[in-house]
């Protein structure tokens, strides 16, 4: 069917008639108003998660309780004091290979590889782990196995037999992850970055060597181990169980344990990086990693809120103002990113990322550096308040949407010493926040005359143009890996 007749569009009338037609949708669709703008958002519920059931033991161990008969599983845990800050300079590796080993030994009954046939008939689990501040042991299973997996895995907590050969194959892999940890760019610009806010020789950064793990023996595993388990323990156990049975459970095991050993409190100093720019020559590659690094603070801090929220608002994703300015209205970056870091017991770390070819550094450094001083020059809006706060809330009830989660977080919480409610405290701070106390600590943190730049990339290409930035001689750093000298030269 014909819209317009070929006589009618003809005459002078019939063609105003038709561009008015032609033209009334454009007009009517330029004034409707864009549907996505009425979608009402539902304001979030209430942040009330699940608490697990805590009980401290007359030793001073304390149990986590979380039942969840959702599936039928059963999974626990023994969270221990004493992680790779901890061990001694010289044996720099012996908690990674603790890890490695404690598991794959077994005990006098039952070996590494007769755990395996077990465990694996059963569908069931039992893990070793080490971290820089804790061991840990873990298990899972079906709740039809749960009691034998269970008894399994306090045989491994309180009757290991750490095998020499065993240790010898850990020591393999890890002396494999030396001489290969500096394949990967970002890596070493990570690794690298940390050395210089914390100090090359801290504890929270010093490496394995080939010289550090050779000398590491069984009888070294073994020390470790009854020392360790002298230390304030946390059982945690969750999934489909009734409280009062596995309660008396884990009474029968751990209130027989000797009284608790008090932790020292740790006392280290940490200064931060020395201004400058760093560099790390790598030529197997044709970009940059760059990290612009201070140092951060801890998770108790006070104005923690508020930094989460400027953080969102500086690198926390694609409506950050690094990502805008540096990738998308500049086109210099493959990756950028970044924020004020905190961790539980020390001071975190204060990092940019930047990503950018070789020829790009020095402008993506200087773009980057520009949006850090515009965080106490170019004032925060309402409307980039707004989205960082929906972003950070929204996707935080997402970390402990699940009783294993809320578990983990109260773990972690009670190691640290952090009060029951911090959760719920820390989310009603960020709703707090308000553009004034963005500005505040903004000024009280951001100090960009304070900051170390490392570059890891491909010296002939960027090395000589870091001149531009103006800071000082560029300094560099050795990453070669030292090899053990031979018998003969000890």
């Amino acid at each position: 069917m014909k819209l317009f007749s070929s006589k009618v569009a003809s005459t002078p009338l019939g063609v105003l008639a038709l561009l008015a037609a032609l033209a009334a949708p454009t007009a009517l669709s330029a004034q409707q108003a864009k549907p996505w703008e009425k979608i009402v958002t539902p304001k979030l519920h209430e942040f009330h998660p699940q608490q697990p059931k805590r009980i401290v033991l007359k030793n001073g161990i304390v149990l986590f309780l979380q039942e969840d008969h959702e599936l039928p599983f059963v999974s626990g845990s023994v969270l221990i004091p004493g992680g790779s800050r901890d061990e001694d300079a010289a044996k720099t590796g012996l908690v990674d290979l603790y890890a490695q080993s404690w598991r794959t030994s077994g005990t006098a009954k039952h070996s590494g590889d007769a755990l395996d046939d077990l465990l694996e008939a059963k569908a069931a689990s039992i893990e070793t782990d080490g971290d820089v501040d804790s061991t840990a042991l873990s298990w899972n299973s079906l709740k039809g196995d749960a009691d034998q997996v269970f008894d399994l895995a306090m045989e491994l907590l309180f009757h290991p037999q750490f095998d020499a050969q065993k240790l010898a194959i850990a020591k393999q892999q890890e002396a494999t992850g030396i001489v290969r940890r500096n394949d990967d760019a970002g890596e070493i610009a990570g690794r690298e970055a940390a050395k210089l806010v914390y100090g090359a020789a801290s504890p929270y950064t010093r490496e394995p060597e080939l010289a550090t793990i050779q000398p590491i023996s069984s009888a070294d595993l073994d020390a470790w181990h009854e020392h360790t388990l002298k230390g304030k323990l946390i059982v945690s156990v969750r999934g489909d169980f009734d409280s009062a049975a596995i309660e008396s459970k884990l009474r029968a095991v751990f209130d027989k344990l000797p009284t608790v050993a008090s932790a020292s409190k740790r006392t280290e100093a940490f200064a931060g990086p020395k201004p400058g720019v760093y560099f790390i020559n790598k030529d197997d590659v044709n970009q940059s990693n760059i990290r612009i690094v201070g140092l951060g603070t801890e998770r108790n801090n006070p104005d923690l809120p508020a930094l989460t929220v400027m953080n969102e608002i500086l690198g926390g994703g694609f409506a950050s103002r690094l990502f805008q300015k540096v990738r998308t209205e500049l086109g210099l970056a493959y990756a950028v990113g970044g924020g004020y870091g905190a961790s539980y017991d020390h001071p975190g770390v204060f990092r940019a990322t930047v990503m950018t070819k070789s020829a790009s550094t020095v402008d993506a450094t200087k773009a980057t550096l520009d949006e850090l001083n515009g965080l106490t020059t170019r004032p925060f809006t309402e409307e980039e308040l707004a989205r960082a706060k929906d972003n950070i809330l929204n996707s935080y009830l997402f970390l402990y949407d699940s009783r294993g989660k809320v578990l983990s977080a109260r773990v972690q919480l009670e190691y640290y010493g952090y009060p029951a409610d911090y959760l719920e405290t820390y989310k009603a701070g960020i709703e707090k926040v308000t553009t004034a106390d963005l500005e505040r600590v903004a000024k009280k943190y951001i100090h960009p005359d304070k900051l170390a730049i490392l570059v890891v990339g491909k010296g002939e290409e960027i090395k000589p143009s870091l001149d531009a930035l103006k800071l000082g001689p560029v300094q560099p750093i050795d990453i070669t890996i030292p090899m053990p000298k031979p018998p003969a030269a000890q």
